[in-house]
């Protein structure tokens, strides 16, 4: 296109007449983001989905470094090195590609297909960190993008679970296994055919010491009912209400392995300043400026917490992921409830009493915590 055309455009743009109904909104697609250590079962899990016979159209990305199954083989489509995003669409409807990156190129490319699909499942590699996966989608339906994140699902290896999560990382790093666990809202324990009942226990224990939010399924062979995996809506207000439910029941946990990771919680009546409440936040997500007894810097790994603002009559729900956050308005009203602020923090170094007393001297508008 020459420049002349270009700048008649610029002068003149097109005028849209005011009288015109507006459309529908349209229908944002989930994305689940599924991980798991290379063996666990995440492309057998992946796998059943596409080949299972069930009534939703979706599209699966499989990350090139998977577990290398027969079919995963028949579906990859790099050659001499080049990505091509060719997606083969099977027989039950679903459509699946094999990508070198992230899959954000891939989503890209799918959503010109949209008529085709209702759902996405992303496979992210081995050792990839799933938070800073979720954080590109979430940023993304901020910006009024077609699809929002649904949930992450970390998959386990219930004979060698237990060994990864223990592994000791050199310089201080986090060990993938256990992160994988913080940030996950489902996880699934598979293979649970190859070990006995205390070793299960053992495993169980493990994962719910790490993130005590974390719903576990048990499976063999990666076969789980889809409607447990799919439609979590653990990003949005959606989950208001079952959320204020869950993290009632959340309890703090006691480091059992990796012996970083844990999660704390603790609510406190009253109503929150807003503004000091992002402030807490940043403090703690952007400035890593609270520090534990032995002065290591809390990180906070995931986030949640329903909380009451003064003047509004809607519970507000808190969500992070590393260092991203988000507040939105639930349509659960507090009505005649006592107005409690239940916050949940799953993280490294974490300290229960100094993040409440931060809390309430910073973010409590003239009241004190239980």
């Amino acid at each position: 296109m020459d420049g002349t055309v270009m700048e008649e455009e610029d002068d003149c743009p097109e005028l849209v007449p005011i009288d015109t109904p507006p459309g529908p909104p349209a229908e944002q697609i989930p994305v689940t983001i599924i991980t798991g250590y290379l063996g666990a079962g995440k492309t057998t899990l992946l796998n059943y989905i596409l080949t299972e016979q069930h009534s939703k159209r979706i599209a699966v990305i499989l990350n090139e470094f998977g577990e290398g199954s027969a079919l995963e083989k028949s579906l990859a489509v790099s050659q001499a090195g080049e990505l091509y995003e060719e997606w083969l669409e099977l027989r039950n409807g679903c459509l699946c590609c094999s990508v070198k990156d992230n899959g954000l190129k891939a989503i890209e490319n799918l959503m010109e297909k949209k008529g085709k699909f209702d759902y996405i499942l992303l496979e992210t590699t081995g050792l990839a960190d799933p938070g800073a996966v979720a954080s590109m989608f979430w940023v993304d339906a901020e910006l009024g993008s077609d699809i929002y994140l649904d949930g992450i699902v970390t998959v386990i290896d219930a004979k060698h679970g237990l060994q990864q999560l223990t592994e000791e990382k050199a310089d201080g790093l986090v060990n993938e296994a256990a992160r994988q666990i913080a940030v996950a809202d489902l996880t699934i324990i598979n293979k649970t055919d190859l070990v006995n009942e205390e070793e299960l226990g053992q495993i169980r224990e493990a994962v719910r010491s790490v993130n005590g939010l974390v719903k576990i399924l048990e499976c063999q062979r990666s076969k789980v009912n889809l409607s447990e995996v799919l439609d979590l809506h653990s990003f949005d207000s959606k989950d208001g209400a079952n959320l204020a439910e869950k993290l009632q029941l959340v309890k703090d946990t006691r480091p059992h392995l990796d012996k970083s990771i844990l999660t704390v919680t603790f609510e406190v009546a009253g109503d929150l300043s807003e503004d000091a409440l992002n402030v807490f936040i940043q403090e703690l997500l952007w400035e890593k400026m609270f520090k534990n007894k032995e002065g290591q810097p809390m990180t906070v790994i995931r986030l949640k917490g329903i909380v009451s603002f003064a003047g509004k009559a809607h519970q507000v729900m808190l969500q992070g992921v590393h260092e991203l956050y988000d507040l939105n308005e639930t349509p659960q009203l507090w009505e005649e409830n006592p107005r409690i602020n239940r916050l949940v923090f799953i993280g490294r170094n974490l300290d229960k009493n100094i993040l409440q007393e931060q809390f309430i001297s910073t973010v409590l508008e003239g009241a004190q915590g239980n």
